[in-house]
This record gives C-alpha cells, structure tokens and sequence, in this order.
C-alpha cells in the first residue's frame, strides 16, 4: 500500500456543501476517520471496500483523544493506502487539522488538504445575515469560547470593544456569560442570532438582543452543535426586521440556498 492522507471540509452540515475536489478525495478512499458533526450521508459517497472509522468529538464528549486520532490516522494511511479526514465545517478553524497534518507529515505520510465551508460564514449567510455590511460592518471576528484551559478566551474580553461583527464558535454551554461581557460594555441591546444544527433539518434560529437571547436559548435548545452571532448586522435578518423575535425554522435557508 503506498500510504497518504487527504485532509477534507464536509462544510456546515448539508451533505450539498462539499467541495467537489472533497467528494472526489471521499469517492477515492481506502478509509475514512469522520467525526460528530459531519453528515452520515457523505459516507455513501465511499466506495464498497472503504473502511469507516468513527473518531467523533464533540462539545463534552470525546470519543477519542487527538493524540489517538493522529495515530490511529497514520496507521490507517499504512494499513490501507489512502485514508480520508473527514472534519465538520474548515479542519482548520478550530478543528485541529494542522496538528492532524504536522504528525502525518512528521511520519513521513504525504498530505492533501481540502478546504471546508466553514459554519462561521456560511450558517449567518443562509439565515440572510452577512458577517460583513455596507454601514453595519467593516470587519468580522471569529472566536471560540473555549480554550486548552477550558476557560474563557481572553480575545471574549476585547471582542465587546469592537464594532466588528463577533461570531462564536462552541460557546452555547457559556452564552449568558458571554452576552454578559457585551452587557457590562453597554450593548444590551445589541443584535444577537443563534444558530444550531445549521444547515441541517433540524436546523433553529433564534433572534433577539444581548439581553434576551440566553435565557430562551437555554430553555429550548438541544445538544447539537451552534454558534452566536452579536453585531448590528444581525438586524438585517427578514424576521428581525420584522419585530419577530422568537424562534424561526430554516425555511429561509432553505429558500436562501
């Protein structure tokens, strides 16, 4: 078997957002390793004699540790020729692909990578909201709440001071501390979205302010996977502008894509 990894974004959640050069690394696969928040539906896509490995993480639960997931990735490129990394979203915004990439490089495994749709962009654009916009926005942050420590990023900290549009990755378990930091900043009442299995389904959106947005969430959401969307460019959003401010369905994103 000659050995090599091919690193693939599945994107958001609809199995329709791959890349075509993503499905064609699935279509060529010896084994796949795919995690919790890519679509089962992407491993048809296999073909017959591929094995499927399982390595999924998720929000306080993981099945693997990284460690054992870029061993287990080399060793399965060795065993059975070309293996795939199929990551939710970007492997590189916060995924971890770069640490899976450096130890199969390390290992002297040749490397692919693929590029995701990654949710930060892409789940704001289906609800009709742009992370960036003419007299709303000039820039967009994208954070995650949790770091190594399993603390707050201090980048939390400086993101109220900014007029840029803040998207947050991984911070549903924290959302009423995080909308405290924009409180304490005077920005209650600050546009706020919350998106959850975006893209999906099962997809929800909740609109509102820094003020109101954390309790509803908290009372009516599931453990799917979500991010937070603070700025003023979340008013654009139809039932927003509409004074709608309870939950919505993903009928606009489906009429939107």
């Amino acid at each position: 078997m000659t050995p090599h990894i091919t690193l693939v974004g599945a994107g958001p959640g609809d199995p329709d957002l791959i890349t075509r050069k993503g499905l064609k690394a699935l279509q060529s696969a010896d084994v796949v390793l795919y995690d919790a928040l890519s679509s089962d539906e992407l491993l048809d896509e296999t073909p017959a004699h591929c094995q499927r490995i399982f390595v999924g993480k998720r929000a306080g639960c993981h099945y693997k540790k990284q460690e054992e997931i870029n061993a287990l990735l080399v060793a399965s490129a060795y065993e059975y020729g070309h293996a795939v990394r199929l990551k939710g979203g970007d492997p590189f915004v916060f995924g971890r692909g770069q640490e899976e990439i450096a130890y199969a490089r390390e290992q002297g495994v040749p490397t692919t990578v693929v590029p995701g749709i990654s949710s930060c962009i892409s789940l704001p654009e289906l609800q009709g909201v742009a992370p960036t916009s003419r007299g709303y926005a000039d820039s967009f942050w994208v954070l995650t709440a949790h770091t190594r420590s399993g603390g707050l990023s201090k980048d939390l900290l400086l993101a109220p001071r900014t007029d840029a549009t803040v998207i947050i990755l991984m911070g549903l378990g924290r959302l009423d501390q995080i909308c405290a930091l924009w409180d304490a900043e005077g920005k209650g009442d600050l546009p706020a979205m919350v998106i959850q299995n975006g893209s999906r389904p099962d997809e929800r959106c909740w609109l509102g302010t820094v003020n109101d947005i954390a309790g509803r969430v908290a009372a009516e959401r599931d453990k799917g996977p979500g991010i937070i969307v603070l700025g003023k460019t979340v008013s654009q959003h139809p039932n927003f502008r509409n004074g709608a401010l309870e939950a919505v369905t993903n009928e606009l994103s489906i009429s939107v894509r």
